[in-house]
């Protein structure tokens, strides 16, 4: 008998899953058939997306909200289309995206020609926009380091201190773990010191 799955992706554990599981409530998918993974989109090394796939025999049906869901890296989405497609053989509905909907699209060649050009620009579309992003973020922090705006936690300021702990350590009275104990800091800032960085 023909089986109807779900699948539920949200990025972080606080992120809310709730918009998903109301759209395949709505399709119907049954509740025990919908596996959910909180973990990134940039690989299928998903636990729960791996039991799913492995359940999926002939003829079932596997329902998403949209594309981005599946994942986020177009190469592995394409890969992924075409094992659960071509070698499960099983349908694929993305609710948000009618064009990828294989139950009506994958009776012909036609269709399927339609449903893998649209999961290929999409997918695409979704790869180039990432690396948009990284690249805007890498020149928004260049231009900002620029206006000398730091990153990261403010730098202690050297305690007065400072130098006569460091004359013991030069001495080698005191070792520089001890020293930065002394100090109130870690050994590795204490070294910063040390060497002026």
């Amino acid at each position: 008998m023909k089986k109807i799955y779900g699948y539920i992706r949200v990025s972080t554990k606080d992120q809310n899953e709730d918009r998903q599981k109301i759209a395949l409530a709505q399709f119907p998918v049954p509740s025990e058939n919908i596996f959910m993974d909180k973990l990134s989109g940039k690989d299928f090394n998903r636990p729960q997306y791996k039991r799913l796939v492995k359940k999926l025999r002939k003829g079932d049906m596997l329902v998403i909200k949209s594309i981005d869901r599946l994942g986020r890296n177009y190469e592995e989405i394409l890969n992924q289309w075409r094992i659960i497609t071509k070698e499960k053989m099983a349908d694929v509905v993305v609710l948000d995206m009618p064009l990828l909907d294989t139950r009506q699209t994958g009776r012909n060649l036609t269709g399927t020609f339609v449903a893998d050009l649209v999961l290929q620009i999409l997918s695409y579309v979704a790869q180039t926009e990432r690396e948009n992003i990284k690249q805007r973020q890498m020149e928004g922090i260049a231009a900002a380091k620029m206006r000398g705006v730091r990153f990261g936690r403010p730098r202690k300021n050297v305690p007065g201190d400072f130098y006569s702990i460091k004359l013991e350590w030069e001495d080698k009275k005191v070792s520089s773990r001890e020293a930065a104990r002394r100090l109130g800091v870690s050994q590795d800032t204490f070294l910063r010191w040390v060497h002026g960085r």
